[in-house]
């Protein structure tokens, strides 16, 4: 499957998880030990906002701009569409893609940001009390591409 594909139902579901989460669960621990919900929320904003132009051929924002009070899950309703439109625009799998991690084509940026996306999206879930029910098969995917793409590189840095 391909990233963009991967994403069209990963983004969804973070939108729906997202939308669900109540004020008063913006400050609970995640699974991910160095955020709160609010933290989730925010790292995937920015992210997304920054990835999106990538995938379009364009230099990132420089928006240092902090969510208000209550706009955490506004901004990152907004980012999660822009993002997925930005991924599935023409030739965005096509090109290379200047990236955090350098250049690699879009497609492998894209299978990249969705493992970020059901890795956080299952954190939020958890940690507001929801499900997180993800088709097994994408789910398969998606780690299958992290092993691969990931895995050995972290091997590389423990063997250091």
């Amino acid at each position: 499957m391909r990233g963009d594909e991967q994403l069209a139902i990963i983004i969804p579901a973070l939108r729906e998880v997202a939308g669900r989460i109540r004020p008063d669960q913006l400050a609970a621990p995640t699974p991910c030990a160095s955020f709160t919900v609010a933290g989730v929320l925010g790292h995937m904003t920015g992210l997304g906002s920054a990835f999106a132009p990538m995938f379009r051929g364009e230099s990132p924002p420089d928006d240092g701009q902090a969510p208000g009070a209550g706009e955490e899950v506004a901004r990152f309703d907004a980012a999660m569409c822009g993002l997925l439109e930005a991924v599935q625009s023409a030739g965005a799998l096509d090109r290379t893609v200047t990236t955090p991690g350098g250049d690699m084509p879009g497609d492998t940026f894209a299978r990249l940001v969705a493992f970020d996306g059901l890795w956080h999206g299952w954190d939020l879930a958890t940690s507001t009390g929801q499900d997180w029910p993800l088709d097994e098969g994408l789910v398969a995917d998606v780690d299958a591409f992290a092993r691969q793409a990931i895995a050995p590189e972290m091997q590389d840095v423990a063997a250091t």
